[in-house]
């Protein structure tokens, strides 16, 4: 493994106890912007907020290859992502759970099905691992994953490993941002992100947040993660790219007074994606769009990220066809030129 950071002082996004945001601006609000913003919902139109229709998220159903050459992902829901290239399947914050809670009968429902039951996913390689929020370290997805992929590689950011090592997974590597380490014979980067952490209301930032890169023989991959915009992607890819996919999100961004320090808006995430891919060797790469129409999180309609990701999308002159707005279960292929 390469440690970013072996030999130097302590990083500026460590702290005592736990870990932050580096950059000015990007702290989350505290609990009593939590409470103002529960008090605005209750006041906002319903159908905005509770009752817009699930039924308006696309949903379709399709087979997945058990393993590809050439890169090929699937997406799964939310920021779970199915990742296949050089005969390795590789998961991305998986969560099949109902609800993206600590219990059973609260919190945010899922608004569209599984498309694909988990045990019908092929063999899953590596899983990798963004933060330990709820609905990215789904406690009964990572046991069922565990139990039927026990040799399955995990790759996860500073302090989550305990929490997996505890249900029974063997292989984890626990990465610090700008990290990298070979796992079966491609190179996986940990990335800086601006959110935060914890499960609950006394462990809040004791473990780090990421994204990731995946680097395969012919194809690079970066996976945001759950992100704000910050100013690091243009050192991402002049670190770890340039990238054939960039997977960005684009949802949960409302109200914007909340949530700018923790989510980007599609207006960030089409400006993260240019910042990406700035430099001419990336002209060919395509975004795609995650962490929206899965469970209704925030403010917005459900169907409102997508289709304004297209509209900025536009704005800015990007190829139409660079955008990739997927539905549940649909799998899409990079074909590489030889």
């Amino acid at each position: 493994m390469k440690r970013a950071n072996e030999m130097s002082p302590a990083p500026i996004h460590h702290q005592k106890g736990g870990f932050r945001n580096p950059w000015p601006h990007a702290q989350p609000k505290g609990f009593g912007a939590v409470l103002k913003w529960a008090i605005t919902r209750s006041r906002a139109r319903p159908d905005k907020v509770r009752n817009f229709p699930a039924r308006s998220t696309p949903s379709t159903r399709v087979s997945i290859p058990d393993r590809s050459r050439d890169l090929a992902i699937t997406w799964l829901g939310h920021s779970s992502f199915l990742i296949q290239c050089d005969g390795l399947n590789i998961l991305t914050d998986p969560i099949w759970s109902a609800r993206a809670s600590p219990v059973s009968f609260a919190g945010p429902r899922r608004l569209v099905p599984v498309p694909i039951p988990l045990d019908r996913l092929p063999t899953i390689d590596i899983t990798l691992i963004s933060h330990d929020h709820y609905d990215h370290l789904d406690d009964t997805t990572i046991r069922r994953l565990i139990s039927r992929y026990p040799r399955m590689r995990w790759c996860v950011p500073l302090a989550v490993g305990a929490f997996l090592k505890e249900r029974g997974a063997l292989h984890v590597s626990e990465l610090d941002w700008w990290d990298e380490a070979e796992v079966l014979g491609i190179t996986v980067g940990c990335t800086p992100a601006q959110h935060f952490s914890g499960r609950y209301p006394w462990n809040r930032n004791s473990t780090l947040w990421c994204g990731w890169t995946l680097a395969f023989a012919r194809s690079k991959v970066f996976f945001a993660g759950d992100t704000a915009l910050h100013p690091e992607f243009a050192e991402i890819s002049k670190r770890f790219g340039p990238f054939d996919m960039a997977i960005l999100p684009i949802g949960a961004y409302e109200p914007r007074w909340f949530m700018r320090p923790v989510h980007m808006n599609p207006e960030d995430s089409v400006r993260a994606f240019q910042q990406l891919t700035s430099g001419d060797s990336s002209a060919s790469s395509v975004m795609v769009g995650s962490h929206w129409g899965t469970f209704r999180l925030t403010d917005e309609p459900v169907i409102e990220p997508p289709v304004l990701t297209r509209v900025l999308w536009g704005e800015a002159g990007l190829d139409p066809t660079r955008l990739w707005i997927m539905q549940h279960g649909e799998t899409r292929h990079v074909l590489k030129q030889d």
